[in-house]
């Protein structure tokens, strides 16, 4: 019996099953070996992929030493991080720095003129930029794990060699991506290009959140692949091309450099607008089509340097508010001596050490090779941006009204870190995708089951009878359904996993460890019974499962990072904190997972969306021309209030603006459609051979049964 897919089940609107198949497409054909955390989903642990605690070898770890020492001294003495958020840039002599010391070229291979460092290493350098400047992080990060990532990863030798050493030494990348219509969901692309009988490709459109796009030597622009039905002579999309352009390629316009911002204020991101750009066929990262996996192989990268960037911001506002904690006396005595306060202390200490623990996992399973990380680096994300917030957040509130004033600068991280549980895709988005994709082959198992034993109400009663008889005599659908059933109906549960590899002083965390993974896989399966059809809209259930697999991995990372420190001897008040602060984790967050799992059956959910709709059908009767309405909106660019100018900073840049002609996102006014399919040959050219986004030596991920 073939598992059947998410999109077949029964009841799904058929927008929701549009999505879901949208959705499927995009993320493309599973992973032979599930990663840690679908296994978690099935109840099951792959131990070898987290234990031993991931390290990066000597030479490596000396080499980044060394470029963490210099760098280091130029941020704490030289680098002008408040001028960078006051006067909203970052100056050239900066980036040129930056780039004088390898900081740009960390990921490019040495022989480009980087310095060939691995994931690890990276990560360190941008925690430590992280700490002191949140803006000259994302520069980094946006260049390097987003920008020409794509070209390490994918691309030819010739691209590599003709872009890779300028943007290792001199010139900043951009990644083009999101457009007006286009945020979270990847694949509505609206650019578009179209191949021409020289094999050249026409790119027309408009690209916006383009960090540094407006200062970049190269562009990797993410567009939709149209190619004439030779049939109908009617353009089609064929999958989403990647395509390498420059700025001197004639139609190329940044027509808005930057926007004022409430963070990261010294970052720009720049508006594109494409029109009628000849992109050279050459110039096509890995194949026609087959762009997205660009993309998304690139966004695992860059969620791992955001979740860099504010786990240091998150120790820096840790180690200060603790340091305001014990220094500032109310009612004769130290703030710190008030539990409320310690509460605080302590919740900093055991989340940042999850953060450290889990950041640096999950580089290590990029290092590896490993390849099913997409939900891991979801996970990350989340946690990392989520947490790494409150952190300073509290350390803000401890700090009381000082925190608040700008000189401290603890108010500075406050506004940066906030966008990082928006970008890289939004941290709703996200639970929704941990939910689906980390349980996705169990629940299309689930779905057989239910299709080949469940009734049927669309079909008739000889049909039903006829259908569920054959699968009940059926050996193969038996094997799977009755085990399935004794646990959604008998309360039967699969036996706990074991863990054999940790400390013995270790062993309680870790067999709570496995019990919560045993329940986490029975509480899926049960949220899935229970919402049958439903679950695929409510989002409420998903973000509890969701969440859970994120405490999950946190904690398994957590515990295999407190068995390596064991292993290794350390001793002292650091490692007492990180101790006391590893306990307290496991404490805390094994109640949030235990208070999930009740609020799966017993919630309020339904009241929720009553409210939800009472309070939308309200704002219906406000009028529009009162509020700020999205550009892409179905109502039109001008159906809003205007948003003021006056006394905020613009950041105009060259051509026409498309908002100001009310040109929609990826109209053209120049291009002749028609003319340009006349043109394609009828034989089109063979793709040239590609990169295929592999890490040039892979460590192959460790043979498992997952049968």
């Amino acid at each position: 019996m073939a598992d059947r897919g998410l999109s077949d089940i029964k009841g799904v609107s058929e927008e929701d099953k549009k999505m879901i198949e949208n959705i499927e497409t995009m993320m493309g054909p599973e992973p032979e070996d599930m990663g840690f955390i679908k296994n978690a989903f099935w109840g099951r642990m792959r131990e070898e992929l987290i234990f031993p605690y991931p390290q990066e070898g000597d030479e490596e770890r000396d080499t980044c030493d060394a470029l963490l020492e210099e760098l280091e001294e130029y941020l704490e003495h030289e680098h002008p991080r408040v001028e960078i958020d006051q006067e909203q840039y970052i100056p050239d002599w900066v980036i040129d720095r930056l780039f004088d010391m390898g900081v740009m070229g960390m990921i490019i291979p040495e022989t480009y003129g980087g310095l060939g460092l691995g994931v690890t290493s990276y990560n360190r350098v941008l925690e430590l930029i992280g700490r002191y400047c949140a803006s000259t992080a994302v520069l980094v990060s946006a260049h390097q794990s987003i920008g020409c990532k794509a070209l390490v990863m994918f691309g030819t030798d010739e691209q590599k060699e003709a872009y890779l050493p300028m943007v290792a030494q001199e010139k900043l990348s951009a990644f083009c991506l999101s457009e007006p219509n286009v945020g979270s969901d990847a694949a509505a692309q609206e650019s578009f290009s179209v191949k021409t009988e020289d094999g050249d490709y026409i790119l027309n459109g408009e690209k916006k959140w383009s960090t540094s796009g407006a200062m970049s030597g190269l562009c990797t622009v993410m567009c939709k692949n149209m190619v004439p039905n030779p049939q109908t002579g009617e353009l089609e999309q064929r999958g989403v091309n990647a395509l390498i352009v420059t700025p001197e390629m004639e139609g190329v316009e940044v027509f808005e450099n930057n926007r004022a911002k409430t963070g990261i204020r010294g970052t720009w991101q720049a508006r594109f607008r494409f029109n009628d750009v000849r992109v050279p066929q050459e110039n096509v990262l890995h194949e026609e089509g087959k762009g997205l996996k660009v993309a998304l192989s690139c966004l695992n990268y860059g969620r791992c340097t955001l979740s860099a960037g504010v786990t240091g911001a998150a120790k820096a506002a840790k180690e200060q508010g603790i340091k305001w904690a014990q220094t500032r006396y109310q009612f004769e005595r130290p703030i710190a001596d008030f539990e409320l306060v310690q509460q605080k202390i302590a919740r900093m200490s055991a989340v940042t050490y999850a953060m450290d623990a889990m950041l640096y996992m999950m580089t290590g399973l990029l290092d590896q090779g490993e390849s099913d990380i997409m939900v891991e680096t979801a996970i990350t994300k989340v946690f990392c941006s989520e947490f790494g917030w409150q952190v300073i957040d509290e350390a803000l509130q401890v700090m009381g009204g000082e925190g608040y004033m700008t000189e401290h600068e603890l108010e500075r991280a406050w506004r940066d870190n906030r966008i990082h549980s928006i970008v890289e895709g939004s941290n709703e988005v996200m639970q929704s995708f941990i939910f689906a994709y980390g349980g996705k082959q169990l629940a299309e198992k689930m779905v057989s089951i239910q299709e080949a034993l469940l009734w049927d109400t669309d079909a008739s009663i000889g049909d039903n009878l006829s259908r569920i008889l054959k699968a009940a005599t059926t050996p193969a659908v038996l094997k799977k359904a009755v085990p399935m059933g004794a646990q959604l109906f008998l309360g039967l549960k699969p036996s706990a996993p074991d863990l054999q590899s940790v400390h013995p002083a270790l062993q309680d965390q870790a067999d709570a460890l496995t019990t919560l993974i045993q329940k986490h896989s029975h509480y899926f399966k049960l949220v899935s019974k229970w919402e049958r059809e439903d679950v695929v809209k409510h989002q409420a259930q998903q973000a509890r499962v969701a969440d859970n697999a994120i405490f999950l991995f946190a904690l398994a990372s957590s515990l295999s990072k407190m068995d390596d420190q064991l292993r290794s001897g350390e001793y002292g008040p650091a490692f007492e904190r990180d101790r006391a602060a590893f306990e307290y984790l496991f404490d805390w967050f094994e109640r949030k997972i235990h208070q999930n799992f009740g609020e799966m059956r017993d919630n309020a959910d339904e009241s929720m969306r009553e409210a939800a709709q009472a309070a939308r059908d309200y704002n219906d009767t406000l009028p529009n021309e009162d509020f700020y309405i999205h550009e892409g909106s179905p109502l039109g660019r001008d159906a809003g209030k205007e948003p003021p100018t006056e006394h905020i900073a613009q950041f105009d840049g060259e051509g026409q603006d498309p908002r100001e002609v009310d040109r929609k996102p990826g109209e053209t006014q120049d291009l002749d459609v028609d003319e340009v399919v006349d043109e394609v040959a009828d034989e089109m050219a063979q793709p040239a051979e590609r990169g295929d986004g592999a890490p040039e030596e892979p460590t192959p991920a460790p043979d498992t049964d997952n049968s």
